[in-house]
């Protein structure tokens, strides 16, 4: 049994460190890609940074709805008592 949730406690941090990886990065490209657009053409900025911030709060979003999967399978796994009683005891 403690091996089902040790291994549970490793995939909630792999959901979690790799959600975070990839907003990170996702975020890291969005705001390089505004601040090239800005320099281009300023008179867009004011447009540009509202559909920034839109995207921005999408990304966090998907890794807001990550991390919430992860604490559902810390704390109240569905699927722990079917593992838990085919496990060797």
């Amino acid at each position: 049994m403690n091996d089902i949730l040790g291994l549970v406690a490793l995939a909630c941090g792999i959901i979690v460190g790799l959600g975070a990886v990839g907003a990170s990065i996702g975020i890291a490209l969005m705001g390089g890609k505004f601040l090239e657009s800005s320099a281009r053409q300023p008179e867009l900025m004011n447009q540009l940074q509202t559909k920034m911030f839109i995207l921005a709060g999408l990304i966090d979003a998907a890794f807001l709805i990550g991390v919430a999967i992860a604490l559902l399978f810390a704390f109240a796994n569905p699927f722990a008592a079917t593992f838990i009683q085919f496990a060797p005891k």
